[in-house]
Formats: structure tokens, sequence, C-alpha cells
């Protein structure tokens, strides 16, 4: 049985920016490092594989991997994750000021789907976005 989620983890093709866009939006990092040899390998089923990945959390404690494979690299190709995409969707963040970080989510390099919506209870405001890399984010105000 799953006794709890441990992290979730973004493939990244320029890990420098992405670990800035995530840092604007107030997470932290807390650890990081090079990975290569034989247990790495035998993980990502990749023969000579080499990645660096960075953990950071959310201020409520989120662990949020970003990994970069030098060895083994996916480029992006400028598309922006869809809605509907099969498999893991989009992160979702619950933030204060919605407005705000729309704008935060631009000026560093991401791009909105769609300006803030009331949800038909009333209770949320809700805005999807894209990471500078196109990975798909909800953004969140509990109203």
């Amino acid at each position: 049985m799953i006794i709890n989620v441990r992290h979730t983890g973004i493939v990244c093709n320029n890990l420098k920016a992405q670990i800035e866009f995530y840092k604007n939006l107030g997470f932290t990092e807390i650890s990081r490092d090079i990975e290569e040899g034989a247990f790495i390998e035998q993980v990502t089923g990749y023969e000579g594989v080499k990645l660096e990945w960075i953990k950071m959390n959310s201020p409520d404690g989120f662990l949020l991997e970003l990994l970069q494979y030098h060895s083994h690299p996916a480029n992006y190709n400028g598309q922006l994750s869809p809605s509907n995409q099969l498999g893991c969707s989009h992160l979702a963040f619950t933030v204060k000021d919605i407005n705000e970080v729309c704008r935060l989510i631009e000026k560093n390099g991401g791009s909105m789907v769609n300006q803030p919506a009331v949800s038909p209870n009333g209770k949320v405001k809700v805005a999807y976005s894209h990471d500078p890399e196109g990975v798909l984010m909800e953004i969140v105000e509990e109203l």
C-alpha cells in the first residue's frame, strides 16, 4: 500500500531556466545532484545515462523534482501540453492572489491558457497556464 506521495518529477530541457522559473513562483532548493552509473541506468532503463536533478519545496512542503538528462536529452519542441493530455496532466497550485501569480508566470517566460475564471459555485478562481517548457499548470485562488 502507498503510504505517502513522495514528489512529482518534471524532465526539463533547460534545467537552469526551469529552476529560476519555479524559484520565482516561491519554490526553494533543498538538494541537487548529478547521477550516473549502474543504479541510475537500471532505474531509467538507459545505458550510459547521466542526469542532473534538483529537488525544490513549495511553501507548504510539496516536493518538486526537476531533471535534465545530459546523456539522453529529449528536446523541447515548443509544443504546449494540452489540457486533455493522457497520463500526467498538470501541476495544480493554490495561491493567495491569482492575478499576481499569472503576471509572474508570464513575466518569467510562461504563458496563460485563460484569464482567471470564477467557478460556477463561486468558491474558486482558476487559470490554466504553461511553464517555459510547456508543462501545464492549474492556478487556483480560493475565494
